[in-house]
């Protein structure tokens, strides 16, 4: 590619976030640069004595419309969408008496920010920036003679460029920063478009498009031949995307994955309530539970499954202290996540120079509205998040005996754990600790087997006589359609079931667990994870 060098005479220079304008701008006056502005942006850099051209000198029109009309004008996108070496085009210029502008620097009105503010819907529309787009496409269109500065970031780049090339930018620069301005303006249109679409309980507009920030390059994906970067979106939402990183290596896209499945999960336990632990292994639960302490609810989660445990992900719904740090660091962790941590705790966490802890300064909230998306061939599958909650569910018994109190509320934390597990799901628990857990299987009576096996292989490890799902309860994360799964369940040692129910062998799960005694309440809400 050619240099194709182009000599910067004028910058139009209107931001939102004013942050290093000032030297960024002065940087451009040294190198004989004309500077254009408009409102806020031209006042703070006349107030730093810079020689400032007003927007509305170059078009002859005054800002009008609190600010609304300013850039809409010929004088401003003629100079940014003439051709240089179009003959034609220069004519037009010189006719018209307008003059080239060779580099604008937008940033945008802060609609994102104002959303995630919770700012009333007059507020947001207000924050949607018009001209400013409309200068950034019109600049990257025409970036075979404009440079479009959408980021602060990018001052240093553009400064470096300059004095590179004796006041000129090259070709290669140029496309750069056009690429970046047509992502921005991309990822700015998705994040109005849904917001309106919420607005106004439009659950499936005709068009969905989602844009996000880059966090960071990633060395790879799921595999060492796949690439892969992490982009933050606009949703205000507490979680691994969000946290600040106090030590250890960079994440990996499963760390990043399993992270957020470990944080979502120990979010449904509320920390007024009970200190809870959740251990993540491929973003399944390999062990969650709840105690009085931390450092109880991570021995308690360690003990439904050492062995899935090494190198897993610990999560926690509370500030990390000195104790839970010690303990958590006993064996191999790859990541902890909590709202917080002791300085004791990030001291202990320390010593280990690879374990990444992180801290994410608040819960999201499992209520709470929001989407989820994946991708398919050719498309893209959008839902609304499962934001269900066990404790805002009318939990019915089906069986001739009710749940006691002690087996409810262990019903109530399997459901709880449950959501957050691959289907086909079942989880056993006992005294709010998960004692066997079977993800992700073709059949649920498979599941059943295999998070009673897992319980059998703990006893085993630990020495105990029988396998902790004795006397436990049984959560599955859809109906049962036979009773076989249950069959295994009750075989295991469990004593009261939760499930949603809808099964056309409704009839024959229940008059099984009457045959064997035991309870069964039905929730009505399915929480399958694919």
């Amino acid at each position: 590619m050619s240099d194709k060098l182009r000599r910067a005479s004028r910058a139009l220079v209107s931001v939102s976030d004013k942050s290093g304008v000032v030297d960024f701008a002065r940087a451009l006056a040294g190198f004989g640069i004309e500077l254009i502005s408009t409102g806020g942006t031209r006042k703070i850099l006349s107030e730093a004595g810079l020689k400032v051209l007003d927007i509305s000198e170059l078009t002859g029109f005054p800002e009008m419309m609190d600010g609304r009309v300013k850039t809409l004008h010929p004088a401003v996108h003629g100079g940014l969408l003439a051709q240089r070496g179009n003959s034609e085009h220069v004519e037009a210029m010189r006719v018209h008496k307008i003059r080239p502008i060779d580099i604008v620097v937008v940033n945008l009105y802060p609609f994102e920010t104002t959303v995630a503010g919770g700012g009333d819907f007059a507020a947001c529309i207000e924050n949607i920036d018009i001209g400013g787009p409309a200068m950034i496409r019109a600049a990257a269109k025409n970036h075979e003679d404009v440079a479009v500065l959408v980021d602060g970031s990018d001052y240093a780049a553009l400064i470096e460029e300059l004095k590179r090339h004796d006041g000129s930018t090259s070709l290669a620069l140029r496309r750069r920063l056009a690429a970046k301005a047509y992502a921005r303006t991309a990822a700015y249109d998705a994040a109005i478009a849904n917001w309106f679409a919420g607005a106004i309980k439009e659950l499936a507009p005709d068009y969905r498009a989602f844009g996000g920030r880059l966090v960071e390059a990633l060395r790879y994906g799921e595999n060492p031949h796949q690439s892969a970067a992490f982009y933050r979106t606009p949703e205000p939402r507490f979680g691994v995307a969000a946290a600040r990183q106090l030590q250890g290596k960079q994440l990996s896209y499963n760390n990043i994955n399993d992270t957020d499945a470990a944080y979502e999960c120990v979010a449904e336990f509320d920390p007024a309530r009970t200190a809870a632990c959740a251990i993540i292994k491929h973003a399944n639960p390999c062990g969650v539970a709840e105690a009085e302490s931390l450092i109880d609810a991570y021995r308690r989660a360690f003990a439904c499954d050492r062995t899935s445990a090494f190198g897993g992900i610990v999560a926690l719904n509370r500030t990390l202290d000195a104790g839970a740090a010690r303990a958590i660091t006993e064996i191999f962790t790859e990541v902890i996540i909590a709202p917080d941590a002791s300085e004791e705790a990030i001291a202990i966490v320390a010593a280990k120079k690879n374990l990444r802890l992180l801290l994410a300064g608040g819960l999201p909230d499992p209520r709470a509205a929001g989407f989820t998306a994946k991708t398919v061939a050719g498309g893209l599958l959008v839902q609304t998040r499962d934001n269900a909650v066990v404790d805002d569910m009318d939990l019915r018994p089906v069986t001739k005996r009710a749940p006691t109190n002690a087996e409810l509320r262990d019903l109530r934390f399997a459901f709880r754990v449950a959501k957050h597990v691959k289907s086909n799901t079942i989880v056993y628990a006992k005294d709010l600790a998960t004692v066997g857990i079977g993800a992700g299987q073709m059949s649920r009576v498979d599941a059943a087997r295999i998070a009673a096996r897992k319980a059998q292989d703990a006893a085993r490890e630990a020495g105990f006589k029988e396998p902790a799902t004795k006397g436990s309860v049984v959560a599955s994360d859809a109906f049962f359609p036979f009773a076989d799964g249950l069959l295994v369940a009750i075989e295991a040692g469990a004593t009261a079931v939760i499930q949603p129910g809808g099964s056309m062998r409704d009839d024959e799960v229940i008059a099984a667990a009457d045959g064997h005694g035991i309870a069964m309440v039905f929730t009505g809400t399915r929480h399958f994870r694919h």
